[in-house]
């Protein structure tokens, strides 16, 4: 017996071991593009995201509010494995999920708050951004709108926000058709839309 609890908690700290290299592997970014809800949904959707958190960055005011977040756009911070997807796959499978030649907000979603943005936190990230964004005006032959940010405080938004597609399926597929996201998305990107 004390054989076996001795194995089985050897079992368990290896465990354990592994799940917190794994989660040190880790790394995340913060995305803006329109609707926090479409970001999320989308930006989960891609290989190797294991969570997108919907809320706000790039302002100045503490502590923001879907009521109050003047000054911050709507963002997403996205948590990924590196060993399943780079960076820069990451960063190209968000532009193609928006109008990055929309500066006026996104879709049916109009305003200062629903622009988009790459929030960098590093020159490495920068210069992939950069490289990512270039290749992506060559693409659709246009000026790209999405603006290369520093990273900043990350807010989350409220809990009625988080995962809203998947907790309110039929709102936010009223919301996507009305809107007409994929039509608009499928205009700017044509088969390259995913």
């Amino acid at each position: 017996m004390k054989l076996f609890r001795a194995a089985a908690v050897a079992a368990i700290a290896t465990l354990s071991l592994a799940q917190a290299s794994e989660a040190a592997a880790l790394k995340t970014a913060v995305f803006a593009g329109g609707c926090f809800w479409s970001t999320e949904k989308a930006m989960e959707s891609l290989p190797g995201v294991t969570s997108a958190v919907s809320g706000y960055a790039g302002g100045a005011l503490q502590n923001p509010t879907y009521q109050n977040h003047r000054g911050h756009l709507e963002a997403v911070k996205v948590t990924y494995d590196p060993a399943k997807i780079s960076y820069a796959k990451l960063v190209d499978g968000f532009f193609h999920h928006i109008d990055p030649t929309d500066a006026g907000g996104q879709i049916c979603d109009r305003g200062p708050s629903y622009t988009t943005a790459v929030f960098v936190a590093d020159n490495a990230e920068t210069a992939t951004a950069q490289a990512v964004k270039a290749q992506v005006s060559k693409a659709l032959g246009k000026p790209v709108a999405t603006r290369i940010l520093t990273g900043g405080k990350f807010w989350p938004a409220e809990a009625y926000h988080q995962d809203y597609a998947k907790k309110n399926p039929a709102n936010y597929e009223a919301y996507r058709i009305g809107c007409g996201r994929d039509r608009a998305l499928k205009a700017v990107w044509g088969s390259a839309y995913r």
